[in-house]
């Protein structure tokens, strides 16, 4: 039985949850959070990293030039190269970030393993993907090449391959101290982290600002660039057999009535029942590059692609004549100067959970300092489970009621998307 390495969550499909921690959950909360313990502060004092505008709320932007109309919770637009952040709006409000986040899982473990390696996968790397997950279609007793298990990542945005590669690097526990450290020395601080693939957990919060940080350091590696721009790949079936997998990123593909942008790189997409839509996006035109980042639009799958467009329409035609609001910081492993809490009279916005209400302090999910921290967060996950628990209850009551499982879905392609084509085993995602 695998659990949540932070929570002790089971993620089995079938398997019975319990009120109680095993000692195995104990030892693994008490692994995932101490190593995290150094490397990264309480989150519960908002930040100004990248400036003081930035931790403000509402729209934020320096010039004449008119926005677009946009309907989304947060949203920013930068600089790709210089890192000015030209507008932006609730930069650092803390929102679920659905597959987003593997922007994050990549940047961490990309470099961990050669391309070309070959590995054979175990049941044990596929047992602990959550249900309800998108995937690409993973099996046990396959052997693929590292290459197409990012494939699997990026273009269809994988649960099963996010697993497999958190395994081949030593497990999900240790994959998500590493992701922790890594958005820490990004100072990407208004992200918690608790498990690889964006899925839906509690205390699972990045922001605009973050995602933003996670695309601009990702596209500097070649390997990143090049797959998270690729439109089609073809993945193995087993035996000889393959079959073709596209981007789930409509801007990138023209898909579902929206026309391929223009200079469009990448990046990454998320979509879940409980988070909504997600994208960040990046465009090169003219010898400049954009990044934007759109979180939780309130109308449509659409949307979340359809006002990255207008934003990034917008930065090439006004981008020069505006002044930045604030700029994307560098790592702190490559020289960025460390970032500094936000004064309270500067209008700094309180983290934010999915429900976008100011917290008043760490949140029961959150990793703390210390000894004193882990015994703190052992407690809150045994009341979670608890909690979890007579959810879990309910969910089979309304589940016998209507004849439909309760549970969670992830769809990065959006929530209207058919089944995708059945290849030669059967398989059908989601």
């Amino acid at each position: 039985m695998v659990r949540n390495p932070l929570l002790g969550a089971v993620y089995r499909p079938g398997v019975r949850e319990s009120s109680r921690l095993s000692r195995r959950a104990v030892l693994g909360l008490t692994a995932a959070a101490l190593p995290l313990s150094a490397a990264a502060p309480a989150f519960a004092e908002p930040t100004a990293v990248g400036g003081a505008r930035l931790a403000r709320r509402g729209v934020q932007l320096n010039g004449a030039a008119r926005l677009p109309e946009l309907m989304a919770r947060a949203w920013i637009v930068a600089d790709g190269t210089t890192g000015e952040v030209l507008a932006s709006c609730n930069a650092h409000q803390r929102l679920a970030p659905a597959s987003t986040l593997k922007m994050l899982f990549a940047d961490t473990v990309l470099k961990k393993f050669d391309r070309t390696e070959r590995y054979t996968v175990k049941d044990s790397d596929i047992s602990d993907v959550p249900a309800g997950s998108s995937l690409v279609g993973i099996k046990a007793g396959i052997t693929y090449t590292v290459e197409q298990l990012w494939q699997g990542v990026f273009l269809r945005s994988g649960n099963d391959a996010v697993h497999v590669l958190s395994h081949m690097n030593g497990g999900i526990a240790k994959t998500v101290a590493e992701m922790q450290a890594r958005a820490r020395d990004l100072q990407a601080l208004d992200t918690q982290v608790v498990s690889p693939d964006g899925f839906d957990h509690p205390g699972q919060l990045s922001s605009a600002y973050d995602l933003t940080l996670f695309a601009r350091h990702g596209l500097r590696d070649p390997d990143f660039r090049r797959y998270c721009g690729t439109r089609v790949a073809d993945f193995p079936a087993g035996g000889k057999k393959t079959f073709q997998i596209q981007n789930t990123d409509r801007l990138l593909t023209g898909a579902w009535g929206l026309k391929t942008y223009d200079g469009l790189i990448g990046v990454k997409n998320g979509y879940t029942s409980h988070a909504g839509n997600t994208f960040t996006g990046a465009a090169t035109r003219g010898g400049r590059t954009l990044l934007v980042t759109v979180m939780h639009p309130v109308t449509g799958s659409n949307a979340v692609y359809e006002q990255t467009a207008a934003l990034l329409d917008w930065g090439f035609t006004h981008g020069a004549s505006v002044q930045p609001v604030g700029t994307l910081v560098e790592p702190l492993s490559e020289g960025g100067a460390p970032a500094t809490p936000a004064p309270a009279h500067a209008g700094g916005q309180a983290a934010a959970g999915a429900s976008g209400a100011p917290a008043k302090g760490p949140s029961t999910g959150r990793l703390v300092e210390g000894a004193a921290g882990t015994a703190a967060l052992l407690a809150a996950a045994g009341g979670f489970l608890v909690r979890r628990r007579r959810r879990a209850l309910a969910a089979r009551g309304a589940s016998a009621a209507t004849g439909r499982p309760q549970v969670p879905h992830q769809a990065d392609a959006g929530p209207e998307e058919p089944p995708a084509p059945t290849e030669p085993s059967g398989r059908h995602r989601r």
